[in-house]
């Protein structure tokens, strides 16, 4: 069984008072994690699940005398799929504050359903972790350094997803499963999206534009769509755990780009599904994209599982100069470019080192990952 790296900071607060959220996409193991951590759970526990009707009615509108009844002796109510209960947010404060001796830890596959339903009643009251599909990091710890970085083509192509990762073979098929489900039951169904083909053109567009700025105005063209819908959509894409967005650092320079971003997608293997392209990565035309993707989707996940703040950020000029991604802690910058062939020849820009002062700079490639995401 493979150990997530959130395990331990989850395990840390399994005996007080608040509740334990963990978000995530669908077919990440969130379940499994709560099993592998179910022996350090007070016994006895109670399993739901968010998607059996009666579940739903149960927590929809209830009071701390059902609950009890309901609940009896059970010292950890476990709710998968919370995301299905309608204010959620406010029985679980109702269990906290009524019913002190109960734990609640609560898994939910999107954060703009279960969110929205949890922040305010749950202020001060939860823990809320993100889980994703394997890390770089968790499959070392797995099988070694060594045999990952073996794997870097297999892992540009078809991504990190437990049951990809699981299960050699057929992953065109599962990834196009995996795709068809996560993408399609949770966003469009959730949200009552009614033109569903326009949002899949919509992702079509945004896989093909990994690793570029992205307008919402061309997309919203490419995809039949305005620009307040184009955002809307990539909002919502965005909290569902499918894709996420990086800004354009601009302080100094008249000729920085502004409000630009890019676009890229959680896994890599998702990417390569949403377009039907699974070409070895030797063949790849994109392969630049595909590593981009990569490493910052990784470093992504790396940041959230240690918990560590900063500000992210890609940098460009209207002069064409760039530089692939940028992070700023405490006050100090470090600037990343991210090549997949190691023997590119890289110079920063003059222009953005002149601008900004103390920025440690670095090439990342296959040769040096491991430095970028341990």
């Amino acid at each position: 069984m493979i150990s997530r790296a959130i395990s331990n900071s989850i395990e840390k607060h399994i005996k007080d008072e608040k509740a334990i959220i963990l978000l995530g996409p669908r077919q990440v193991g969130k379940s499994t994690l709560l099993q592998q951590l179910s022996s350090k759970f007070a016994k006895p526990i109670m399993w739901w699940n968010g998607d059996d009707a009666d579940v739903r009615t149960i927590l929809t509108n209830t009071t701390a005398t059902s609950l009890r009844a309901l609940l009896g002796k059970s010292k950890t109510l476990v709710i998968d799929e919370a995301q299905r209960i309608d204010n959620i947010g406010l029985s679980i404060k109702l269990i906290i504050d009524q019913l002190k001796d109960v734990k609640v830890i609560a898994t939910g596959s999107s954060a703009f359903e279960l969110a929205n339903h949890i922040n305010e009643p749950l202020t001060g009251r939860k823990w809320e972790y993100n889980l994703f599909p394997f890390s770089f990091g968790e499959m070392i710890e797995e099988h070694g350094l060594l045999t990952e970085k073996r794997l870097l083509h297999h892992r540009l192509v078809y991504g990190y997803y437990p049951e990809i990762v699981n299960n050699q073979g057929g992953e065109e098929i599962r990834l196009k499963q995996l795709s068809d489900s996560y993408l399609y039951k949770d966003v469009l169904i959730w949200k009552k999206i009614q033109k569903p083909d326009k949002m899949e053109k919509l992702i079509q567009a945004l896989a093909f534009q990994v690793g570029n700025e992205v307008s919402y105005n061309e997309l919203g063209q490419l995809s039949g769509l305005d620009n307040q819908t184009t955002e809307k959509y990539i909002d919502l894409l965005e909290k569902a755990f499918i894709v996420f967005r990086l800004g354009s650092l601009s302080r100094n320079l008249r000729n920085e780009l502004k409000k630009s971003r890019k676009i890229y997608f959680y896994d890599n293997g998702i990417r390569n599904a949403v377009i039907n392209q699974f070409s070895p990565a030797v063949l790849r035309q994109d392969i630049g994209a595909l590593w981009e993707n990569f490493v910052i989707s990784e470093r992504v996940k790396l940041l959230a599982y240690k918990q560590i703040n900063c500000n992210q950020y890609f940098w460009r000029t209207h002069a064409q100069q760039e530089i692939d991604y940028i992070e700023e802690r405490n006050g100090l910058m470090n600037a990343y470019e991210f090549k997949w062939n190691p023997k590119s020849n890289v110079k920063f820009p003059k222009t953005f080192l002149d601008a900004y002062e103390n920025v440690e700079t670095k090439v990342i490639t296959p040769d040096n990952i491991s430095e970028f995401l341990l």
